[in-house]
């Protein structure tokens, strides 16, 4: 008997729903992560038209890169109790709320307010951590692939649609381009409110490559007890410390720094915005390549050699951006292809390692505590490059300083436990 969905009856057999999900997923990561990064592209017009300095627009987007991390943890909690259609729904309309609000901003409280702390909050719960939870779920086979496909759309979110929003901010002001950014939100929660599903048992099927059906989950623990005691485990966890460490980096030198940074720093060199905009393009379409290709090599190698590998050659390529603006034409699209190839490959192993560690049931969780730290990182990067730039007048040593922490964190890659013994959350039996 077929199974029937809100687009009718299921394509068993040919289609598992998984991969439905895991479409609708991509998108609404693509476009969350586009939202939050879009104050990249604002930095420059809020100078002009408040005289804001770097350093105080840096206040806020360092407010919003901490909340999109910090808030992690508990999103998974809260979507484990309250079910993922509905908890994605209410953050695009967070979002959606968020952002047309900013239109009427006229002082730097207000920005810190709405861009940091509404829109921080609500593009963390359409953050990785649910791209982490919906291939936990939705499958048992080929979850790396999935993981680095969704990290993809995350990462590739922040950077594909900045040409467009920064021609816009240089066409019709930067209003524009926070209305739009609202409306995509909002023109999302149909769509997650039909074709979203918390589990494949909902629908009577299997995660993609098992035949069982699991049995629907059971009542919810309070969501923040469920996340607190994951971060009590995880702070007892050696391998939780360097995971969270390596990954602090991780933030420090991507969305915290280039995601945020690159922009201005084209323009202190004489590269237009929309030009630096499209090498942040550039960087997103490389990097749907490099992480969804990195998820794959998850599934068949060491997570921790992986890790050891994009981190080094990240850090590289950070101590070579310097030199890169005043090398010919070439210099700068050769870091973007190089750079963005890696830019968040990291995700799929840390995902894995954390499951690993802390048991498959989890690795989503612990994750999203392991997300935090990346966000910590990313909030310090934004903040201190603004405050180095507005120091000295250029990002030279933000740069440079941001690439030898990327070699430091390949080194502490390698101290990851190959075979960890994964302990039992507070309140839940040991795995057997």
């Amino acid at each position: 008997m077929p199974i029937r969905t809100a687009f009718g009856p299921s394509l068993a057999g040919r289609l598992h729903y998984a991969w439905i999900v895991v479409a609708v997923t991509f998108v609404v990561l693509l476009v969350g992560a586009g939202i939050r990064a879009t104050p990249s592209v604002l930095i420059v017009p809020w100078e002009r038209e408040f005289g804001w300095s770097a350093a105080t627009i840096s206040v806020g987007i360092a407010l919003n890169i901490f909340l999109y991390g910090m808030v992690g943890p508990f999103a998974v909690a809260i979507i484990e109790r309250f079910g993922l259609r509905r908890s994605v729904c209410a953050a695009l309309v967070v979002l959606a709320a968020g952002t047309a609000s900013t239109t009427l901003m006229s002082a730097p409280w207000q920005m810190t307010l709405l861009w940091g702390i509404v829109v921080g909050s609500g593009s963390g719960m359409i953050a990785n951590v649910l791209g982490a939870t919906v291939a936990g779920r939705w499958f048992a086979t080929h979850r790396g692939l999935v993981l680095g496909l969704l990290t993809a759309s995350s990462a590739t979110g922040q950077l594909v649609f900045l040409p467009l929003l920064a021609s816009l901010s240089v066409t019709q002001g930067w209003r524009v381009v926070a209305l739009t950014v609202a409306g995509a939100a909002l023109a999302l929660v149909p769509l997650a409110a039909l074709a979203l599903r918390d589990r494949p048992s909902d629908l009577g099927l299997p995660r993609y490559g098992e035949r069982a059906v699991q049995p629907p989950a059971t009542g919810g623990r309070n969501p923040a007890r469920r996340a607190l005691d994951g971060l009590a485990m995880g702070l007892r966890s050696r391998d939780f410390w360097l995971l969270a460490g390596t990954f602090f980096v991780c933030g420090a030198s991507t969305n915290g720094l280039v995601g945020t940074h690159l922009i201005p720093a084209c323009i202190d060199h004489g590269i237009p915005e929309v030009t630096a905009a499209g090498l942040l393009a550039l960087m997103g379409l490389c990097d749907l390549v490099g992480t969804t290709a990195s998820g794959w090599l998850t599934d068949r190698f060491d997570s921790r050699k992986l890790l050891a590998w994009y981190y080094g050659l990240r850090g590289l390529s950070l101590i070579f951006l310097p030199y890169a603006f005043d090398i010919s034409f070439y210099g700068l699209p050769v870091f973007a292809i190089f750079y963005g190839l890696d830019w968040i490959a990291t995700v799929p192993p840390t995902v894995t390692l954390a499951g690993k560690s802390f048991g498959e049931e989890n690795a989503a969780l612990m994750f999203g505590w392991i997300a935090a730290s990346h966000q910590i990182g990313a909030a310090a990067a934004a903040w201190v490059a603004g405050t180095v730039r507005t120091g000295t007048g250029d990002y030279f040593a933000a740069f440079v300083s941001a690439g030898l922490l990327c070699l430091v964190a390949a080194l502490m890659a390698l101290f990851i436990a190959r075979h960890p013994q994964a302990p039992a959350l507070a309140g839940e039996p040991r795995p057997a």
